[in-house]
């Protein structure tokens, strides 16, 4: 048996029609940039997460960095966040000149460890940026109280969220604002690079659609340096139309977790979604030893893995000059050496669940 890891050729043929019909209508009317399908989008976007703002942006990157540019993230300001995520976390709080402070996770969901997060904050601290890891959203109740205690700002990392939802809230509706990624592979994905930002903030709103346009208030008049961080027509077409089917792919990909989880629960160490949470499942996530030797063996049989993440941040070279350690963030660098993700998208069927958990507990 042949798998595929997320299956983004089954995405396309599943709504093939209805977004040919899209892409060819901005094929004709040749409004590329900022057509009228962005500002639908947006709305659409607005009305299924809750909130009052959606902006849409180049990427998931663009769009942290327009959070931060937009709360005016100075050099040398702290910002707090987890060492377990992918590089364009950290990444985009070093390119604004500020400094990245590192809390470790927990190590039941791997988002970031609410009660670390006090400890860590300085007079230099501005804001929170919590990583909803894997589809996961992190415990934002109680980042919200600790960021409201101190006046700091919470950016929520969504880009694996998207849909997710705590308490009956939507991820991306949970803080002061919300980024997301519509990269291809993620829950919600586009067919190029995408990614929005969020905010019940009217001012905040304002600005950040400025900053996405250059800084511009009107044509050719700039009130802030900005970037051109705009979300291609094409794209907003594309995932206008996904959108439509979106609450039924997080159905399936629940399905399909829960059944990874029924089989492999006595196994390895399987996912935990807490009881007020609702995951988008990004990806499924299990923990092994001996994991280079597993994803050999997998791999012979056609079964695809990934390891979503190898090393923490505070160990990459990238972010030397933070002289971080091995032993800093234990729970951390003992996941990024145990975690291994499975195959994970809503087109999974039983047939292949049944063959990647009965091969791998053969090899464990």
């Amino acid at each position: 048996m042949k798998i595929d890891f997320a299956n983004l050729g089954k995405a396309y043929t599943e709504h093939k029609l209805a977004i040919d019909v899209a892409i060819e209508k901005v094929l004709t009317n040749t409004s590329f940039i900022m057509g009228p399908v962005v500002s639908e989008l947006e709305t659409n976007l607005s009305n299924y997460v809750g909130v009052k703002d959606s902006i849409s942006c180049s990427s998931g990157t663009d769009a942290l960095l327009l959070a931060m540019m937009a709360l005016d993230i100075e050099p040398e300001d702290e910002i707090i966040t987890t060492p377990f995520t992918f590089i364009a976390t950290g990444e985009a709080i070093a390119f604004l000149k500020a400094v990245p402070v590192f809390v470790d996770i927990d190590e039941e969901t791997y988002n970031i460890d609410h009660n670390k997060i006090e400890k860590a904050i300085t007079p230099k601290t501005k804001a929170i940026i919590p990583v909803s890891i894997f589809g996961q959203v992190s415990n934002m109740e109680v980042i919200n109280d600790i960021a409201k205690k101190y006046n700091l700002a919470v950016i929520e990392d969504a880009a694996q969220s998207f849909g997710a939802s705590q308490g009956g809230v939507r991820s991306c509706n949970l803080s002061t604002i919300g980024c997301t990624s519509f990269f291809p592979a993620k829950p919600l994905g586009c067919f190029g690079d995408g990614g929005a930002v969020f905010t019940n903030d009217e001012e905040l709103a304002i600005k950040i659609k400025s900053l996405r346009l250059h800084g511009q208030t009107k044509r050719y008049h700039h009130k802030y340096i900005g970037m051109g961080g705009r979300l291609d027509t094409i794209q907003a077409a594309v995932l206008n139309e996904k959108l439509k089917n979106y609450d039924i792919d997080i159905h399936n990909r629940n399905k399909v977790a829960l059944s990874y989880t029924k089989q492999l629960k006595n196994k390895v160490v399987v996912p935990i979604i807490k009881p007020n949470n609702i995951s988008v499942w990004a990806q499924y996530s299990i923990r092994v030893k001996n994991r280079e030797q597993i994803q050999l063996k997998l791999k012979e049989k056609g079964i695809p893995t990934a390891v979503h993440y190898p090393m923490p941040l505070h160990l990459q070279e990238c972010f030397k000059y933070l002289k971080g350690k091995k032993g800093d963030f234990p729970i951390a660098e003992k996941i990024s050496n145990e975690i291994m993700s499975l195959p994970m998208n809503p087109y999974t069927t039983k047939e292949e669940i049944d063959y990647i958990t009965t091969n791998l507990i053969k090899i464990l």
